[in-house]
């Protein structure tokens, strides 16, 4: 068990700040994400100290009444809008740098990421079967998440997708191409079963 655990009563989700110990958690959380240069946070935030919060060569900005939870991993490019929330154990990896965002991750208003979440804006190259995969580089590209959208457990979204404002995606689905505004989509890989409204 952590400090952290101790403190922050053993939750899950950084639930509002009503007592000395929540605020303190969360205080931590901030000043261990912004301890970085490239890294924007604002007060209004509940991010806990166990989040893994790094830009690498990127930048990493939250809006108002953000939420990450213990055990999610942000780091590289990553933009979020204002009242989005990432649960635990979510990886969201983003490319390249402010002023060349080729594989940025950008999240919009209202975004609800459930846990084990992977948004990864980047692909190995493989084109060679003479040369370690290792060594072939990597293509970029970016992954867009409009506003008002609800991405389920274990749902994988790769690079150069864009889910649609108003969107739903079920649990544990691989979503490799983009989603129409207002869709539900399920599936490895996803696929649109319906329009919401």
């Amino acid at each position: 068990m952590s400090l952290w655990s101790l403190l922050d009563g053993g939750i899950s989700h950084p639930s509002p700040a009503n007592n000395w110990r929540l605020r303190f958690v969360y205080w931590c959380g901030r000043r261990l994400a912004s301890r970085h240069k490239n890294v924007t946070v604002p007060k209004s935030c509940r991010i806990h100290p166990g989040a893994r919060i790094n830009p690498r060569n990127g930048a990493i900005r939250f809006g108002e009444n953000c939420i990450v939870a213990d055990g999610a991993i942000i780091q590289g490019l990553v933009e979020f809008g204002e009242n989005c929330s990432v649960q635990p154990y979510s990886i969201l990896t983003g490319y390249g740098t402010p002023e060349e965002p080729s594989g940025k991750i950008t999240i919009g208003n209202h975004v609800r990421i459930a846990s084990h979440g992977m948004f990864i804006a980047t692909n190995h190259n493989f084109d060679d079967p003479g040369k370690p995969i290792c060594k072939q580089g990597l293509s970029s590209a970016p992954i867009t998440i409009e506003d008002d959208v609800w991405i389920a457990g274990r749902v994988n979204i790769t690079a150069g997708v864009t889910i649609g404002q108003g969107s739903v995606i079920g649990g544990g689905s691989v979503v490799t191409k983009t989603i129409p505004p207002m869709s539900v989509a399920v599936g490895a890989p996803a696929r649109v079963i319906r329009t919401r409204g």
